[in-house]
C-alpha cells in the first residue's frame, strides 16, 4: 500500500482488527460505488512524503468529493481543476505572508515532496457525499499516524487548521514540536484568525532555527 518507510513504521497498525475491517469495507465501497481518490492514490501522502523527510503536518478533514478533484493530499486537487475556495484562501496568505505570486493550479504536489505531509483524518470518501467515510476507522489509523510522528523527537510543525484539526492536538504532546493552529481556511472562517496567521514564515522559522532545510512554498 505504500512504497516507503512508512510501510515499515505502519506495520503494527495494517495488523490490527480496525483496520483490516476498515479495508473490507473499503473494498466493498470501491466495488460498489464511486470513490474518491482513487483506490490506487488513498495513501499518497505518505508515498509523497517519507516519515523520514516529513517536517511538517498539515491535517485535513476528508477527501474532495467530486470527480477528479481529489489524488490522496488533503487540501490539494489535480492540475486543471479550478482551486478551491479553503485553497484559495491558503494562497492568499502565502502571498500576504511570504510574497509569493498566486499559483494557476491547485496541486500541492512540489510541497509534499519537501517533507510536508498533507494527511486528511479520513482518507476516502464517496461521491458528492462529504464525510461519508467518517467514523469507519479511518481516524483510528490517522491518530496512530499522529502519534508515531509526535513521539519521534526530530523537530516537526504541526498545522491545525479549524475545530476538526485543533481537536488533535491532545496527541501532540512532545515540546520538540511547534503547533500552529488558527481558524480554518474557509471562506466561513478563515477571517477569523487564519488571515494573518503568518503560518507559512512562522514555519520556516522553526525549521530554520532547529537546522532543518526550509521549505520552498511556490508550488510548481
Amino acid at each position: 500500500m505504500i512504497k516507503n518507510d512508512w510501510n515499515k513504521i505502519l506495520e503494527l497498525e495494517f495488523k490490527k482488527p480496525y483496520f483490516k475491517d476498515l479495508l473490507n469495507f473499503i473494498d466493498d465501497e470501491y466495488n460498489n460505488k464511486i470513490i474518491f481518490p482513487k483506490r490506487e492514490d488513498v495513501f499518497n501522502a505518505f508515498n509523497f512524503c517519507s516519515f523520514a523527510n516529513t517536517k511538517v503536518i498539515i491535517l485535513g478533514q476528508d477527501p474532495y468529493h467530486n470527480y477528479n478533484q481529489s489524488h490522496g493530499l488533503a487540501f490539494s486537487v489535480l492540475k486543471g481543476n479550478k482551486i478551491p475556495p479553503s485553497l484559495r484562501n491558503i494562497y492568499k496568505e502565502l502571498n500576504s505572508d511570504l510574497g509569493l505570486d498566486i499559483p494557476l493550479h491547485g496541486d500541492l504536489t512540489s510541497w509534499a515532496n519537501q517533507g510536508i505531509l498533507l494527511l486528511n483524518t479520513i482518507l476516502t470518501v464517496e461521491t458528492h457525499t462529504p464525510l461519508s467515510h467518517k467514523d469507519k476507522g479511518w481516524e483510528y489509523f490517522t491518530d496512530a499516524v499522529i502519534n508515531i510522528l509526535n513521539n519521534d523527537d526530530k523537530p516537526k510543525v504541526f498545522v491545525l487548521w479549524g475545530n476538526n484539526a485543533i481537536n488533535k492536538r491532545e496527541l501532540i504532546t512532545n515540546s520538540n514540536h511547534l503547533i500552529i493552529s488558527s481558524s480554518h481556511p474557509s471562506p466561513l472562517s478563515a477571517r477569523h484568525s487564519f488571515f494573518g496567521s503568518k503560518v507559512f514564515s512562522k514555519t520556516n522559522d522553526f525549521l530554520i532555527k532547529n537546522g532543518i532545510q526550509d521549505i520552498n512554498f511556490i508550488i510548481r
